[in-house]
């Protein structure tokens, strides 16, 4: 069984996040996801246990336990699909309905 671990420090790799879960059961794999140009954590990964039972108890005892000051997210991982509808990301700034005349935008004033 894969569980999602999310909200892990930055400073957690690979092995890091095997020995968080080791205590639990046998693991297969544990895996950090990076950035592939940086190769910076993402801040989550996968962690694929042998026995189901032993990937429900970590899921149980380990979600919302705190690690180096976050509170870890750990669920069971679900396949991704592409197709499913995503949220749209905010990334601050100004709504663009909401500039005025000065900058351009929609509601541009035309002067002549």
């Amino acid at each position: 069984m894969k569980v999602y671990v999310g909200n892990l420090p930055f400073s957690v790799d690979d092995e890091g996040l095997k020995k968080l879960f080791d205590s639990y059961g046998e693991i297969e794999e544990a895996n950090v996801i990076q950035n592939k140009f940086s190769g910076r954590s993402k801040g989550f990964g996968f962690v694929t246990f042998k026995n189901e039972e032993n990937a429900k108890k970590a899921i149980e005892e380990m979600n919302e336990k705190e690690v180096e000051g976050r509170k870890l997210v750990v669920n069971e991982a679900k396949p991704f699909d592409p197709d499913a509808p995503r949220p749209r990301r905010e990334f601050g700034g100004r709504d663009r309905d909401s500039r005025d005349s000065r900058g351009g935008g929609f509601n541009r004033q035309r002067r002549f």
